[in-house]
């Protein structure tokens, strides 16, 4: 398993805006005033990652939580139950404090708490930026730990130093891979809130009871690589556990579950997302489905348990389905019974397409063509009176299917004009199933000056050929002539 870092503190340490720099987001919630995050957040964050020179970079997973004020009661008690959750399921554990309060008696109870859990602990002072480090350091090292880092979360001052830092404390082994036995095949992914029909789903594509399936949530507490094969094609399918939604998880355990499931998904071709047609699609589905997308796997979503519904329900469910997920309309939608095994066959065909479509190879010569013809039709805004230029693209790589594209002033590409060059390269290559990723380089400007002196007035020309060292040769040359 990749790194796993569990953010813990007081409240208002500044945890949540270490969370958002270390995965370079804005998901978790920050404001100035503590308490305001209450469950376990999950991210992801890689270091050195250079498309360029094809360095992937050491990626690594963060868990935000909630802050520790040492009430038990209410829902302090609940916040530090999912605190000590996420300390569970962590490789190490960042202990933050703040550097401009200095050490408080709450912090000595966090501290003889996790000394206790076992966990490898290192200790973050935060906010450094408005005083001096060594001093807000000294009154800390007290608590008896060894490795102490001095940062400035909010402005990004010694953060990564010291990831790279605590990166180096773990060995690159191959175990974020895929086991070399599933190499050759399909690999999908069976994701979804716990009792949603998974197991069930498996066993009716194996034709047999090979995964332990029975109607009571969190029964699969591990992913679970299932070979298959079928018509001469090899496939991979991975069980997953639930991902239920965190205050219901209770043994710890089941904490585990929710790592390996992002490994599932990361470790996969094509992911099968089931939704319960009996159930409304809740917010966990939804960031279920944001954890897909931002691995770039390909989807397939299949609403389970459709039997026994009546028409006014189907229809109410499509609806939502359209409202609630429009961002996933590049995804094939089945409507099945994993227990009676109505429409499960159709899935083979979706999954086909949207792997071929996630392992596609395109010519550089094709992609550019195709950029070309999309700005043609479609021309890109102006910006400081010059028009952005796209000069060529060429494919960065699959599964999934990513378009490098180089030009001038890309920064400045609106976004509206993204999901355009997104959906065009998605529609021209006929890619179903998958997303189409863009990556923008822009290269030096040759012209940069010439540009730059096309808009001088005529004044400010004339006192800069004043300034010239080769006037007065140009002159001389001249003359001689």
């Amino acid at each position: 398993m990749k790194p796993v870092f569990a953010l813990v503190g007081r409240p208002n340490v500044g945890k949540s805006t270490l969370f958002n720099r270390l995965t370079k987001s804005r998901d978790a919630l920050v404001a100035d005033f503590p308490g305001l995050t209450r469950d376990r957040k999950y991210g992801q964050g890689v270091l050195g990652a250079d498309s360029q020179e094809g360095n992937e970079g050491r990626s690594y997973l963060v868990i935000d939580t909630g802050g520790l004020s040492g009430d038990d009661v209410g829902i302090d008690e609940y916040m530090a139950t999912q605190t000590w959750l996420a300390v569970d399921e962590a490789s190490t554990v960042l202990f933050m404090v703040d550097g401009r309060e200095g050490l408080t008696a709450a912090d000595h109870l966090v501290a003889d708490r996790l000394r206790r859990a076992g966990k490898k602990v290192f200790l973050v002072v935060n906010k450094i930026d408005s005083v001096d480090p060594d001093q807000a350091m000294a009154d800390f090292y007290q608590l008896g730990f060894k490795e102490v880092y001095a940062i400035a979360a909010s402005q990004g001052r010694g953060v990564t130093q010291m990831i790279k830092s605590l990166l180096e404390t773990f060995p690159i082994i191959e175990e974020e891979k895929i086991p070399e036995e599933h190499a050759d095949s399909i690999r999908i992914a069976f994701v979804g809130r716990p009792n949603v029909g998974k197991s069930t789903l498996i066993n009716r594509i194996m034709g047999e009871e090979r995964v332990v399936a029975f109607d009571k949530p969190g029964t699969t507490r591990d992913s679970i690589y299932v070979p298959f094969e079928r018509d001469g094609q090899k496939y991979t399918l991975i069980d997953t556990a639930g991902v239920r939604r965190k205050a219901k998880v209770k043994e710890a355990i089941e904490t585990f579950s929710i790592i390996k499931t992002l490994s599932a998904i990361e470790n996969s071709h094509v992911v099968i997302m089931l939704l319960d047609a009996h159930e409304t699609i809740t917010d966990q589905d939804a960031h279920l489905l944001g954890l897909v997308l931002d691995a770039g796997r390909s989807l397939v979503i299949a609403i389970n348990k459709w039997d026994n519904l009546s028409e006014y329900q189907r229809d109410q469910i499509k609806v939502k389905l359209e409202v609630k997920l429009p961002f996933l309309d590049f995804a094939d939608k089945h409507f099945i019974s994993a227990l009676h095994g109505t429409g499960v066959g159709h899935l083979y065909k979706s999954v086909h397409e949207a792997y071929d479509s996630a392992m596609l190879k395109v010519s550089t010569a094709r992609m550019t063509r195709m950029l070309q013809t999309a700005t043609e039709a479609h021309q890109l805004p102006i910006v400081a009176a010059s028009r952005i230029k796209l000069r060529y693209a060429h494919q960065g790589g699959s599964n999934p299917f990513t378009v490098i594209i180089h030009g001038n002033q890309t920064k400045r590409i609106p976004g509206s004009y993204k999901r355009y060059l997104m959906n065009y390269f998605r529609e021209t290559l006929k890619l179903k199933g998958t997303q189409v990723r863009l990556e923008f380089k822009t290269g030096d400007n040759p012209f940069e000056g010439k540009e730059k002196r096309a808009r001088l007035s005529p004044s400010e020309i004339f006192r800069q050929n004043k300034k010239n060292p080769h006037r007065k040769s140009l002159k001389k040359s001249k003359k001689r002539k």
